[in-house]
């Protein structure tokens, strides 16, 4: 999810008076899964609104402190502000308010799930008892599953300190809870908050492997709710299942599910295995137990975990006892009788051919201390922390099943009986995990003639992670010479049993498994060069995706257009935000990403990746102002910083030295900046590269404008304005910038001067290569330009170029200009006033229309506001002599070219290019069609 609102505060729950009600409610819930506005790092970000808890901060609120302290202790460790132990309790005796509260108890209840998370930051909104509170999380889930249950406490315990008469009734959220009750059971929910933790998190195995790969700046990211995880992006990703890689043999997961035929592969290479035979029905297993000769094992032919296996059987009674456990637990009905081998259980962990790990695994079992019952023993056992249900924690909590109170029994006594002191008492027969045993590690103990039979093992199956299962005396004698046997070799085994022993040393597994998928040198991650501003960003986009595609790259893009893999469109949308990104990065055959990153898509979800090799910020104009929180273009430029805040040390960014908020953006990059500029002279330029700084620039020459690289004392020609097809003749000042733009970003990015010439001179803004940017076409003889500019600063660049238009032109009638504008509901009044002035300084006839989208306004309010713009700047000697209104687009797209004759220009400005397009087409097909027939 990314963000949901909460329904309003009910009107009854102040009785009619027009009170504030003293509580906390919840606005609006966002989480960001990347770099963002308010953090570099994931963070979850409310929006609360406390009501009348603005006039009660927590040292006016009787017994509040003591209450909350109590209920979450850990809250005495917060350092807060104060930058030491107990910084946040003092906080709350001097007095706080409810919404940093509950920024520090999120955090404090994500700690107790095993969350070591400790930012945070809560600040107003600017209206009155309104803040943002926004905190990291580790898991989004319990993050935001923290941030609910911290609201609804505080609020328990303000109604205990106020009173029912003051606070009011209890509300209910929109998850349908209570908001604050007298009947709030605290200890409850987070019970079940934590067994909910425990559920989402990621197995031991899985979060070993992630724990590695994190320390090796190695990204990853969850591709399902389970243990499917990507480590890498495009091109050099691979995937994880727990233990099971993506370069984990297929066939060899089916030799090792198969144990029959495993012990066929094993003999016959010459490796100690048991005595054993595959049979469907009980006769058939008592009739093989008596020709491999008592005792026997009988276990499922494909099971796993230990389920429905049953050793040491002595008799005919046992065996048929037994079987239909096994044959339960087969998933192809085949059950595998084995002779019995005498001795511990070891487990040897093989990763790619070599041994790392090996555990001895005793059974569940509960040691005597001559007061407690068996079944005491059991529960006592299970209080152990460690211990979980499945393999949520690194033990599992002992199950007494049937089999284990007839195992009990075996060993003379019930549940109900106190063993003697020192007695022990098994509870299961196998010493797997997942059934309750616990682990001794003893890696550095085995011979090395068992070392070398476990890695053989693990080779004649093909497994590149293996869990070799030894049965045999001692492991620190020849199992050839003690007797004993490999009885099974599994496929995806567990870590547990080495990272986490109940005694002994842990041992890192994970590293050589994150040595076989990621060899030293081997780069996981592909190239990221991100491109922001107000204006420009999906040409500048297409133009460096266009200079690597030349160099034979496989580009990943993404833009308001959609997304592309390798120049296809594979999705037709807005692709501007953070979950296009992760497709693009999910592609194996991606090795170059380039994204345009939008305002929007930063706000609502963070980056949605990491950092960026570069960063391109283009400009920053006020538009969208007044839309999530953003009310100044100030703050706009913050939000569009972001992408130069993800910048690393060894990346780049590339900013707009003519712009001044962009140009303030320089302090925010860990990396190197590089410069753009069409201004002539610049100090700051200058001075940057006599340091042996980077920069593009636009110079004067006799043949035009020429676009030059400067790195350092070298100056590198790159390409004449007029020769690059994108700035229709170097008139396009602002295609002119965005090559310039695109021209710094691929070199930072690796690209040979040659290959960024090539690149440039090959682009062109056609309707099939750039849609809805500058595409041009002639229709009856009229230059007709379909392109997507919707706010004032876009129609400051645009009318440049109307303006250069015609300045090769010899007629002798004064060619007529008309556009047709419009922008999107949601812009302030001003913001489309503001573009209807700039247009009348261009266009002779402006035709005004509206998106399908009114975005809240009513039909016709936004043509209105930008026409009386337009007529204003009419009145004061504009260019413009007339303004209509048509609100139908293509309607509109008709009227301006009926209105042009030869020669004209008609600038269409566009909400629906691909339609507007189309009917062009249509126009200059009748158009054609009636010249024939002349």
């Amino acid at each position: 999810m990314s963000e949901t609102s909460t329904q309003q505060r009910p009107s009854e729950d102040d009785g009619g008076s027009g009170a504030v009600i003293p509580q906390v409610e919840i606005a609006q819930t966002r989480v960001y899964r990347g770099p963002n506005y308010w953090s570099y790092e994931p963070s979850v970000h409310l929006v609360v609104d406390i009501g009348g808890l603005e006039e009660y901060p927590t040292d006016t609120l009787p017994g509040f402190t003591d209450a909350l302290l109590a209920a979450v202790p850990g809250l005495r460790t917060h350092q807060c502000s104060r930058g030491r132990e107990g910084g946040f309790a003092e906080r709350l005796v001097e007095g706080t308010w409810a919404g940093h509260v509950v920024e520090h108890v999120a955090l404090e209840l994500q700690r107790t799930a095993g969350h070591e998370i400790t930012r945070g930051k809560t600040r107003s909104t600017g209206q009155t008892g309104v803040y943002n509170v926004i905190y990291g999380y580790l898991d989004e889930t319990v993050g935001t599953a923290a941030g609910r249950m911290a609201v609804r406490l505080v609020n328990s315990l303000v109604r205990a300190a106020l009173g029912p008469d003051l606070v009011g009734a209890p509300t209910v959220d929109a998850d349908g809870v209570s908001g604050y009750g007298e009947h709030y059971d605290f200890a409850a929910e987070h019970d079940e908050f934590l067994r909910m933790s425990q559920r989402v998190a990621f197995g031991p195995s899985t979060q070993a492997i992630l724990d590695e790969a994190i320390t090796r700046d190695i990204p990853w990211q969850r591709l399902n709710s389970g243990s499917l995880v990507q480590l890498g992006h495009g091109v050099n990703q691979k995937r994880i299942r727990a233990t099971m890689t993506s370069v984990t043999s297929s066939l060899a997961v089916d030799i090792a599910s198969d144990k029959e035929l495993t012990n066929r592969l094993l003999a016959a290479a010459g490796l100690p295995v048991p005595a054993s035979e595959v049979v469907r029905r009980a006769d058939d297993a008592v009739r093989m137990a008596r020709r491999i000769g008592y005792p026997v094992v009988l276990k499922p032919l494909d099971g796993n975990h230990g389920r429905g296996v049953a050793i040491d059987l002595r008799d005919e009674e046992a065996v048929r006892a037994a079987f239909d456990t096994a044959y339960d637990e087969s998933r192809r009905g085949y059950v595998l009788v084995e002779s019995f081998i005498v001795g511990k259980d070891y487990r040897v962990l093989v990763i790619g051919g070599h041994m790392v790990a090996i555990a001895e695994r005793v059974p569940a079992h509960v040691v005597g201390d001559g007061t407690h019952t068996v079944a005491e023993l059991v529960d006592i056992t299970n209080a152990d922390p460690r211990r979980g249900v499945g393999h949520e924690k690194v033990l599992t909590k002992i199950a007494v099943n049937d089999a284990a109170v007839e195992l009990v029994r075996a060993q003379g006594y019930e549940m109900t009986d106190v063993p003697p002191l020192g007695e022990t008492v098994k509870l299961a027969l196998t010493g797997n995990m997942s059934t309750g045993g616990i682990s001794i590690d003893r890696t550095f103990e085995a011979h090395p003639d068992n070392v070398d039979i476990a890695e053989e093992a693990a080779r004649v199956v093909g497994l590149d992670i293996a869990g070799i299962d030894f049965l045999c005396p001692d492991i620190t004698q020849p199992v050839r010479e003690t007797g004993g046997a490999i009885c099974e070799v599994n496929a995806a085994p567990g870590f547990r049993m080495h990272t986490h022993p109940t005694i002994g040393e842990p041992q890192y597994v994970a590293k050589p498994v994150v040595d076989l998928l990621f060899p030293p040198g081997t780069n996981a991650r592909i190239p990221i060069v991100a491109v922001t501003g107000t204006n420009g960003k999906t040409t500048c986009s297409r133009m460096i995706a266009t200079i690597f595609k030349g160099m034979g790259r496989k580009v990943g893009m993404t833009s308001t257009d959609g997304v592309v893999i390798d120049d296809r469109l594979v999705i037709r949308s807005d692709a501007s935000g953070p979950r296009s990104a992760k497709m693009v990065l999910q592609n194996p055959r991606v090795d170059f990403a380039v994204f345009e990153v939008a305002r929007g898509g930063i706000l609502r979800e963070g980056l949605g990746y990491g950092r960026n090799d570069v960063a391109v910020v283009l400009n920053v104009a006020p538009d969208h102002i007044g839309l999530r929180g953003i009310d100044t273009v100030e703050q706009l430029a913050d939000v569009k910083q972001v992408i130069v805040e993800a910048v690393p040390k060894n990346g780049s960014a590339v900013l707009n030295a003519d712009d001044p908020l962009v140009r303030n953006m320089r302090r925010a990059c860990s990396g190197e900046v590089v410069w753009f500029s069409i201004q002539p002279d610049n100090r700051m330029i200058a001075d940057h590269c006599r340091r042996g700084g980077k920069a593009v620039v636009l110079e004067k020459s006799e043949l035009g404008d020429l676009i030059v690289l400067v790195h350092g004392r070298r100056r590198m020609p790159l390409a004449y304005t007029h020769l690059l097809p994108a700035t229709f003749g170097g008139k396009a000042m602002f295609n002119v910038q965005n090559a310039m733009a695109a021209a710094a970003a691929a070199y930072c990015a690796g690209a040979h001067l040659q290959d960024i010439r090539g690149g440039l001179r090959s682009f062109s803004p056609s309707y099939y290569s750039a849609p809805g940017r500058m595409n041009m076409t002639d229709v009856r003889g009229i230059n007709v330009i379909v392109d997507y500019c919707h706010n004032a600063p876009a129609m400051v660049a645009l009318g440049d170029f109307v303006d250069r238009f015609f300045e090769d032109t010899q007629t002798f009638e004064r060619p007529q200009r008309i556009g047709v504008i419009a922008t999107a509901g949601d812009r302030r009044d001003q913001d489309m006033i503001d573009l209807g002035v700039q247009a009348a300084q261009h266009f002779d006839v402006i035709v005004v229309r509206e998106d399908d989208r009114l975005r809240g306004r009513a039909p016709g309010e936004t043509a209105e506001l930008i026409a009386e713009g337009a007529r204003r700047a009419q009145q004061e000697g504009a260019r413009v002599r007339q303004v209509d209104v048509i609100l139908d687009e293509i309607e509109s797209t008709r009227e301006a070219v009926a209105r042009a004759n030869p020669g004209d220009l008609v600038v269409i400005c566009v909400d629906r290019a691909r339609a507007v397009w189309d009917e062009l087409q249509v126009i200059a097909g009748r158009a054609q069609a009636g010249a024939e027939d002349v």
